[in-house]
C-alpha cells in the first residue's frame, strides 16, 4: 500500500508529460502562414535581396542597357510553409533574367527544409524603332512609319531593329501598333537567291578570309541556312546573307 502514492504521482507526471507533447504536436501541424515577399521583415529585407539577385544578373546578361527595372512578384497564396530563420534567394540553373522570370527561395536555417519559386518580372530599356503610327501586316516600311525610342527589349523574346536602313524597304509580316517596338519577327523574311543559282560563298577566320562560287542547293531565304555544292563536289552549309551571297561559319 505504500507504493500507491508514488505510484500516483508518477501517473500524473506522465499524463502531465503526454499532454504537453500533444500540445507540441497540435502546435506543429497548425499551417503556417505563407511567405510573401512583400511582406515587412521577412528575412532581413528578403524583397531587396531578389530584387538585387535579379539586377546583377540581368546587367550581366545585357550589358550596355539603359535601364532595369525588376518587378517582384507574389508566391502561389496556397502555399502553406514552415517557420524559417533564413531565406536565400538564387537563380535557378538554366534561367534567364529576361521578361517573365522566377527566383528560387530556398530555407537554409529551420526545421523543415523547403523550396519554390518567386515569379519576378525583368524590363530591359533600351533604344530601338518604334512605330510612329499603326502599320499594317504586308506594308513596306518607310522612314516616316519609324522612330527611335526607349522600348523594354525583354518584353518580346525577338531582336530589336535599331537602325532605319534595316527596315525601311522591308514588307511587315504582322501589323504594329502605335509606339510598339519593331522586332525582327515584324519583317518578312527576304529570298536572296533560288536554288540553282551560281553564288558567292565566304568563309572568314581569325585574321582571314576565302571566297570562293558555289550552287545552291535549296533557296536562299534570310534566317535559315542553306546548303551549296563547291566546285569540287564538295556541299557545305551556311547563312544566305545578301544578294547571291553565303557565309560559313568556320
Amino acid at each position: 500500500m505504500q507504493f500507491r502514492p508514488a505510484l500516483a504521482f508518477a501517473l500524473r507526471r506522465v499524463a502531465a508529460l503526454l499532454a504537453m507533447g500533444a500540445c507540441a504536436t497540435l502546435a506543429l501541424a497548425q499551417p503556417t502562414a505563407p511567405v510573401e515577399p512583400n511582406a515587412s521583415g521577412l528575412a532581413g529585407g528578403l524583397e531587396q535581396q531578389v530584387r538585387q539577385l535579379a539586377l546583377a544578373g540581368s546587367q550581366t546578361a545585357q550589358p550596355g542597357a539603359v535601364r532595369i527595372e525588376v518587378q517582384v512578384g507574389q508566391l502561389d497564396p496556397r502555399l502553406r510553409l514552415a517557420p524559417c530563420q533564413q531565406v536565400q534567394p538564387y537563380v535557378p540553373e538554366g534561367t534567364r533574367l529576361w521578361g517573365k522570370s522566377r527566383i528560387g527561395l530556398r530555407c537554409v536555417q529551420g526545421t523543415t527544409k523547403w523550396n519554390v519559386y518567386l515569379p519576378i518580372t525583368v524590363k530591359v530599356f533600351g533604344t530601338a524603332l518604334t512605330a510612329t503610327s499603326g502599320v499594317a501586316a504586308g506594308s513596306v516600311l518607310t522612314a516616316a512609319d519609324l522612330v527611335t525610342a526607349e522600348i523594354d527589349l525583354a518584353e518580346d523574346n525577338a531582336a530589336p531593329i535599331t537602325r532605319t536602313e534595316l527596315a525601311v524597304g522591308r514588307t511587315l509580316a504582322r501589323s504594329l501598333q502605335p509606339g510598339q517596338g519593331l522586332r525582327q519577327s515584324h519583317l518578312k523574311a527576304r529570298q536572296w537567291f533560288a536554288a540553282g543559282e551560281t553564288v558567292t560563298v565566304l568563309a572568314q577566320g581569325d585574321g582571314f578570309s576565302v571566297a570562293g562560287e558555289a550552287q545552291a542547293l535549296n533557296p536562299g531565304i534570310e534566317g535559315q541556312p542553306v546548303r551549296v555544292r563547291t566546285e569540287s563536289g564538295r556541299v557545305l552549309t551556311g547563312q544566305p546573307v545578301g544578294e547571291r551571297r553565303v557565309e560559313l561559319g568556320l
